[in-house]
């Protein structure tokens, strides 16, 4: 998992260092920056999935969660599911833009944080801390260096108004319940609602 997280978020990572990756696509070219990039991302991701499902099925490592009253842990978890619908919301309205892009300029990465804080509210396990914490802290990484950089950082999607709003938030909602009953479910192998 950690080599997954050095991999994922060191390939992103390097994308803000825009002139060491403008000096690595002159060398090996736009097209192949781009499929190393892909490839490097993806290996990533596979092996958090990969490193994660391993740390969960040999046993979590408990840091806090057992320190909290049942009752307080029940409350977390109802906040955290609460959070992602507006983080899911969020990511879509990166790709489907209106007023939402225009008002946070970075809604995935406003997505991404809301996402991470919310399960690890709901996580106090040694592995989730480690997974949703490096999440947390790449994203807050990124806004704060899209403040140095001459560009957005953001490919070019045209922004329109409210309608895209709604449709950000509709699509949103739909991938919010996908999520919850059968992403999370089957690929991740935890239950949300009825856990």
């Amino acid at each position: 998992m950690i080599l997954g997280l050095v991999l994922l978020l060191g390939a992103h990572v390097f994308t803000t260092r825009r002139k060491a990756r403008a000096q690595l696509i002159a060398t090996i070219g736009d097209g192949t920056y781009k499929i190393l990039y892909s490839l490097v991302s993806l290996a990533g991701l596979a092996l958090i999935v990969w490193g994660y499902a391993s740390y969960r099925s040999a046993g979590i490592i408990d840091v806090w969660e057992h320190l909290v009253p049942a009752n307080v842990m029940r409350v977390l978890k109802h906040i955290a599911l609460a959070l992602m619908l507006p983080a899911v919301i969020l990511v879509v309205a990166s790709y489907i833009r209106g007023r939402m892009f225009t008002t946070l300029k970075h809604p995935m990465l406003a997505g991404i944080k809301v996402w991470a804080a919310g399960h690890l509210l709901a996580n106090g396990d040694l592995g989730s801390i480690i997974l949703f914490g490096s999440f947390l802290a790449w994203a807050v990484y990124d806004r704060i260096s899209l403040k140095y950089r001459a560009d957005s950082g953001a490919p070019p999607i045209p922004v329109g108004g409210v309608t895209n709003d709604l449709i950000a938030v509709v699509i949103g909602f739909v991938a919010y319940l996908a999520l919850l009953f059968a992403f999370h479910p089957v690929v991740i192998g935890v239950p949300v609602v009825g856990s």
